[in-house]
């Protein structure tokens, strides 16, 4: 004795699964792009730190070259920028502050320099819903002075 189906053929027809695929990548494409807006994100926030830590140590280096207090500020505000210019890091805003109470030491006893750079970056270009605007990013470094340099 045989058994026979009475359900239709198109049931069991290859027609039914025709288009799922478009309908999966219809559904997992906007997921996709935003896990690859974030790691976007990540990547240049991560550079933008690094650019701006390394802007704080040359402002500190070149302050402590400097001569005079005045002329330590703006060796440092420069070295910052060119430091940020050099890895192309545009920064909405950015100061730089320099501790230079070390020209104050008498001669023969240690003392050092400080510089802070901070720099706001934009995340303006990166179509992410939800994202904030900008981030600011702070590093600061301390370069020693010449304990017999004249001052």
């Amino acid at each position: 004795m045989t058994q026979t189906c009475a359900c239709p053929r198109a049931w069991s027809s290859p027609d039914r699964e025709r288009g799922s695929v478009t309908l999966e990548l219809a559904i997992l494409a906007p997921a996709l792009l935003l896990l690859l807006g974030l790691v976007v994100l990540a990547g240049r926030v991560q550079v933008a730190a690094g650019a701006v830590e390394h802007a704080a140590t040359s402002a500190a280096r070149e302050a402590s070259l400097a001569r005079t207090s005045a002329v330590a500020q703006a060796t440092a505000a420069t070295a910052a920028a060119r430091e940020l210019d050099g890895q192309d890091i545009r920064c909405a805003t950015s100061s730089v502050t320099v501790d230079t109470s070390g020209f104050a030491v008498p001669l023969g006893q240690t003392a050092t320099i400080s510089a802070t750079v901070s720099c706001t970056i934009s995340f303006a270009d990166l179509a992410i819903p939800g994202l904030p605007g900008s981030r600011n990013l702070t590093a600061a470094a301390t370069s020693p002075l010449d304990r017999f340099r004249a001052r």
